[in-house]
C-alpha cells in the first residue's frame, strides 16, 4: 500500500492532464444552468453534486450569515430535557438544533419566548443581534430571567457556519473503509462536524485546489482519506468552501479538477443571488 509521502509525490509530480471529462463538464454546467429553489437547497444540491460525480462524500461550508436578517425563531418541546430550536432567515435559510434545558417548559412559555425573541430582533443582521445581547445584557430582561440559560444557547446558533455533507455512504462503498472500526470513525466525523468544519474554515484561507493526505490532516478520524478543495467567491471575496472527502487512492487527475470547475460554478451561480445572501457591496 503507497504511502501518504508517495501520494503526496503523485499529486505534486505525476499528474498528468488535469481536465475534467466533458461528459461531467456538462453534466455540471447543467446542474448550474437553472438552480432551484433558495439558497440552502442549492448549497445542499451542490454538495450531492460533488458526490454524484466523484462517487464519494461531497461536503460544502456554507458562508458566515452575519449580515444575513432574521426572520423568526421557532421553540418547540421535545421532551422535559430537550427542546429544538429553528431560526429562520429573510433568505430562507433554516438552521435547527437541539438544546438542553435545565427544568421542563412549558409549550405555551416556550411559544411566547419564540414570539417575543421574533418580535425582538425581526429584521435584525445575525452581527447586530449578537452586538446588542453581548454589549447591553439586561438582568431584568424576563426573558433572561426565566430562560436566561436557553436564550444564550439560541444565540450561539447565529454565530454558527452549516456544512452540508452530501453522500456519506459512498465513501463505505470503497475498500479502504470496509473494516468496522474505520468506519464508525470516519462517520463519527461526519457527525459531529465542529472539527472539520473547523478544518475547512481554515483551508479556506487558500488560493487553489488544496489536496489534504492521509496524516496531513489533523482531523484524526480523517487520517485513512484524502481530502480535495477550492473555495468559492463572490467578486474576489471568499465566501465559504467545498469539496471531496474520499480514499487515499482517489483518482486525483478527475478530482482536482471536478473541485475546481464545481467551485468556479458556485461562485458564478452566487454573484446572481446577491440580494439573497446579504453580501455587503
Amino acid at each position: 500500500v503507497p504511502t501518504d509521502l508517495a501520494f503526496r509525490f503523485y499529486v505534486d509530480w505525476g499528474l498528468g492532464d488535469l481536465r475534467l471529462p466533458e461528459s461531467d463538464a456538462a453534466r455540471l454546467r447543467q446542474s448550474y444552468a437553472r438552480p432551484q429553489g433558495g439558497i440552502e437547497q442549492f448549497m445542499e444540491q451542490t454538495s450531492l453534486h460533488l458526490s454524484a460525480l466523484s462517487h464519494m462524500t461531497g461536503v460544502l461550508l456554507a458562508p458566515p450569515l452575519k449580515q444575513t436578517a432574521l426572520a423568526r425563531i421557532t421553540l418547540i418541546p421535545l421532551s422535559d430535557d430537550r427542546v429544538l430550536a429553528v431560526v429562520v432567515t429573510e433568505a430562507g435559510w433554516v438552521t435547527t438544533r437541539t438544546l438542553t434545558v435545565d427544568a421542563p417548559a412549558a409549550e405555551e412559555d416556550l411559544r411566547e419566548w419564540s414570539r417575543q425573541l421574533t418580535r425582538r430582533f425581526v429584521g435584525k443582521t445575525f452581527q447586530e443581534i449578537l452586538d446588542q445581547v453581548s454589549a447591553s445584557p439586561d438582568p431584568l430582561d424576563p426573558i433572561r430571567a426565566r430562560a436566561g440559560a436557553l436564550v444564550d444557547q439560541v444565540f450561539s446558533l447565529l454565530r454558527d457556519r452549516q456544512l452540508y455533507i452530501g453522500g456519506a455512504p459512498n465513501i463505505l462503498e470503497h475498500r479502504e473503509f470496509g473494516d468496522l472500526a474505520t468506519m464508525r470513525t470516519l462517520l463519527r466525523a461526519f457527525e459531529e462536524k465542529a472539527r472539520l468544519i473547523d478544518l475547512l474554515s481554515a483551508l479556506a484561507d487558500e488560493r487553489g485546489v488544496q489536496v489534504m493526505i492521509g496524516r496531513e490532516n489533523p482531523v484524526e478520524e480523517m487520517q485513512e482519506c484524502s481530502l480535495v478543495t477550492a473555495r468559492y467567491t463572490y467578486h474576489d471575496r471568499v465566501l465559504g468552501i467545498l469539496g471531496v472527502v474520499g480514499p487515499k487512492r482517489m483518482p486525483y487527475s478527475k478530482m482536482i479538477p471536478l473541485v475546481d470547475e464545481t467551485a468556479r460554478l458556485v461562485s458564478e451561480s452566487l454573484s446572481r443571488v446577491r440580494h439573497e445572501l446579504y453580501l455587503p457591496s
